[in-house]
């Protein structure tokens, strides 16, 4: 089961046309941190556009859906952390995955 967490507004460069996408997170999952060895919780989020005015789809936020949010393999693109200045390197993303059908089903 994934979350719906928040609404964002998103901006299509090539249309110059504003369209809101729903957050979504994942199950609570245990990490390791790989310079300190020590446990840490994480979850998993994306986002997936939808046809909702901000309003309603703000009124969604809480519910919960069938699926998972899997991590994919992409090209290399960098990423800045969230209230700091670092940038990390990243060559995957994540994307939601509906139950039962993969996104493999469905796109391709």
């Amino acid at each position: 089961m994934v979350t719906i967490v928040g609404v964002e507004k998103r901006k299509n460069k090539a249309k110059n046309e504003d369209f809101n996408v729903m957050v979504l997170q994942g199950e609570v999952e245990v990490a390791v941190s790989k310079t300190t060895g020590r446990p840490y919780l994480t979850a998993k989020k994306t986002s997936l556009p939808c046809t909702f005015t901000e309003r309603f789809a703000s009124t969604l936020i809480g519910k919960s859906l069938p699926g998972m949010i899997e991590r994919k393999e992409c090209d290399p693109y960098e990423f800045t952390v969230p209230g700091t200045k670092k940038k990390l390197s990243l060559n995957h993303t994540f994307l939601y995955s509906p139950d039962p059908s993969t996104i493999e089903e469905v796109v391709g």
